[in-house]
């Protein structure tokens, strides 16, 4: 039997709702089942509304669904909001008091969590009773609930596999139309998101120092990063403001340090002239963007792909750099390696455009993570150079990479400078050495687009393609699917590297298609935007999306037939 169920957890910030859906995933991981799992919530501390909706599935799934089978509402707001999401014949658990229709399993939520040892336990009443619904064994959820909490107390362990129980047995008789078999063998990869993957691909790069100002939904990336502090040599900062973060990182890459930092496009924003310090003094550096609505403060913990045009373009004049933008937490563990691994071969800085969605959604990661056999880095040292007193920093070469020494490493005296600056990275103003250092930094560029990947194609050879980057890519391709499936002719393109634009390899892949469609989280078609400019080829159409929330499958699908 095909199994594709979605869950949805709702109540107040404050309430457990993200514990909920994380044991729900960890429970269907540890049963061999996919999921994704996404986070939807307001800013601020307590109340207003959030949710959290699971989608199962016993096949690879990597996009949500717009409906759901069940809705678990911890407050009366979640039913108000959720009840007309659900599938015909699906059910809504929620406490006694508040049972407002006849759909609704009256579950005493409240009462037994106290029961069991305290009302802060409703959440997990809750997962029990979800459970209980859709037939899983409650063994895997006991066992989940005796690793989390082991490190508190025997007590907190027993009180919460007992609420858990409670729950459970509350709907032992309810009859749910989409319960399954859960005898589905071993977990089939990892339950990781988006911020997390980053994180881990940073350390996989030797990442050894990295500076932040908190900003959602950046800031989970150096919680993950930090997380590893005291167990590798490492340090991650945070301080005073995004001005001072890309500074940091530029001053300890100077002296060699691989680093990074991560922010979203408000705090991106401030980062902008450190952005050209780095490319003028050519210092590679590692700047996650994580995206989300603007402008200014705009809706801090949505979701958006706003920031494209911005992050090719940013700071004043020219320089080249890279604009990367992972689709799943796979990719962005090996997008972030690699980035520092382009940043110090390219003497650039590189851009990773991530957004709310990907950072903060759980998805299987079947493939596991790859560590580089050895770290390239790319400098010189005294031993390399005929006469070390002779070196000059930016050293003009015919594909545009001088040789890096580091500072205070030897004989070399290495100088550098924010103003325009001659070979031995001394202030000029000279013309003919003003073209000169242009020159040199944009002959790296054929050599930087040699380093990129082709776009991920599905179908490619179709009358109909798809186009879509970053995280778009499970929607996109689940929906290009389902309509394959209906009889259409129709592929799909995704587009992890994005700049230096690879114009020859993009020409190549759309001329193949009579037209292409956008899918995009802006309201401009940016990339879209970015393929004419750069191709002459234009999209027939856009499906653009910019609510803050990310795309459902079934929604690309609509609209596709639409089109």
């Amino acid at each position: 039997m095909d199994i594709d169920i979605s869950i949805k957890i709702g109540g107040e910030a404050g309430q457990g709702i993200q514990t909920v859906g994380d044991l729900l995933a960890n429970v269907c991981r540890e049963a061999g089942l996919y999921i994704t799992g996404i986070n939807d919530f307001e800013s601020r501390i307590r109340g207003g509304h959030s949710y959290f909706q699971i989608r199962i599935c016993n096949t690879s799934v990597s996009a949500p669904e717009t409906t759901a089978h069940m809705v678990v509402a911890l407050n009366e707001q979640t039913y108000e909001l959720h009840h007309q999401d659900i599938h015909e014949g699906g059910l809504v658990i929620m406490d006694a008091r508040e049972a407002p229709a006849e759909n609704v399993i009256a579950v005493p939520i409240r009462e037994l969590a106290v029961e069991a040892g305290g009302r802060v336990m409703a959440n997990t009443v809750a997962v029990g009773a979800v459970l209980g619904l859709l037939g899983a064994p409650f063994h895997i959820l006991e066992g989940l609930l005796t690793r989390r909490f082991s490190r508190k107390s025997q007590q907190i362990v027993d009180n919460n596999i007992a609420a858990a129980k409670l729950g459970f047995e509350a709907v032992k008789d309810t009859s749910f139309k989409w319960s399954f078999d859960w005898n589905r063998g071993e977990p089939k990869g990892t339950l990781i998101n988006g911020s997390k993957a980053v994180a881990l691909g940073a350390l996989a790069a030797d990442c050894r120092f990295a500076a932040f100002y908190p900003m959602s939904p950046a800031t989970s990336v150096m919680q993950d990063l930090n997380s590893f502090s005291g167990k590798i040599p490492m340090i991650v900062e945070q301080v005073e403001d995004e001005i001072a973060a890309v500074n940091a990182i530029i001053g300890a890459s100077y002296a060699g340090i691989r680093s990074m930092t991560s922010t979203s496009g408000g705090g991106f924003s401030l980062m902008v002239e450190g952005l050209g310090l780095a490319g003028i003094t050519e210092t590679p550096i590692v700047v996650v963007d994580a995206q989300r609505p603007g402008p200014a403060t705009g809706l801090p913990t949505r979701t958006a792909q706003p920031d494209l045009l911005f992050a090719i373009r940013a700071s004043q004049d020219e320089f080249p750099r890279f604009v990367l933008a992972p689709g799943s937490p796979g990719e962005a563990y090996t997008i972030t390696t690699r980035a520092f691994e382009l940043a110090d071969k390219y003497q650039v800085p590189v851009i990773i455009l991530v957004d709310q969605y990907l950072c903060d959604s759980l998805f299987i990661e079947e493939n596991p993570f790859k560590i580089p056999t050895e770290i390239n880095r790319y400098t010189v040292t005294d031993e390399d150079m005929a006469d070390p007193r002779q070196y000059v920093r930016y050293a003009l070469t015919e594909d545009g990479v001088s040789p890096r020494a580091l500072p205070c490493n030897g004989e070399a005296l290495v100088m550098a400078s924010g103003n325009e600056h001659t070979e031995d990275g001394h202030i000029s103003e000279d013309p003919a050495n003003r073209v000169a250092m242009m020159d040199k930094r944009a002959a790296k560029i054929p050599r930087m687009i040699d380093e990129l990947d082709p776009p991920e194609t599905y179908h490619g050879e179709s009358e109909l393609l798809v186009v879509g980057w970053g995280s778009t890519r499970g929607a996109i391709r689940e929906a290009v699917e389902i309509l394959r499936n209906g009889g259409m002719d129709i592929g799909c393109l995704h587009f992890t590297d994005i700049w230096p634009f690879p114009t020859d390899v993009v020409t190549a892949a759309l001329e193949k298609a009579e037209r292409f469609v956008m899918v995009e989280q802006n309201s401009s078609a940016q990339f879209g935007q970015l393929i004419r400019e750069q191709t002459g080829l234009s999209y027939s159409a856009s499906i653009l999306k910019y609510d803050g929330r990310p795309f459902y499958t079934d929604e690309v699908v609509e609209k596709i037939k639409q089109i």
